[in-house]
């Protein structure tokens, strides 16, 4: 049986971290792709690397493989199996997720590692 097939997103990505009560910029919500996460302690965003944010910190250059879907909310271990093998090369991820499928952030310089432990544990990587 064939695992997942992943696609890897043009451009770069940058996370950023706010404090709390910090406005979304309007350019985020101007930028074709970002996720937003906030808790009682931080507002995270993530845009492509040309999306300027004035950011208490910021991590650039990360590239993002799209779990190609949709996948159904009750589909169980995608995450950890993907996880497992990114752990496995020692490749650090950065995960977001949407309704209908997981995006997994790794940083550029790592990409070629992630792509190929992917590839040799049964998953398609394509270009998106």
């Amino acid at each position: 049986m064939s695992k997942q097939t992943l696609a890897i997103l043009p451009q770069s990505m940058v996370i950023h971290s706010l404090d709390a009560d910090s406005d979304i910029p309007k350019a985020v919500y101007d930028s074709p792709l970002f996720f937003i996460g906030k808790t009682y302690e931080e507002l995270s965003i993530v845009v492509p690397n040309d999306i300027e944010i004035d950011s208490i910190e910021s991590d650039d250059n990360w590239r993002a493989l799209e779990l190609i879907g949709p996948l159904e909310l009750s589909m169980v271990g995608i995450m950890a199996g993907i996880g497992d093998v990114l752990a496995k090369a020692k490749v650090s991820m950065f995960v977001v997720s949407t309704f209908e499928t997981d995006f997994f952030l790794v940083k550029d310089n790592k990409l070629d590692a992630a792509v190929a432990a992917l590839e040799s544990n049964g998953y398609t990587v394509i270009q998106h």
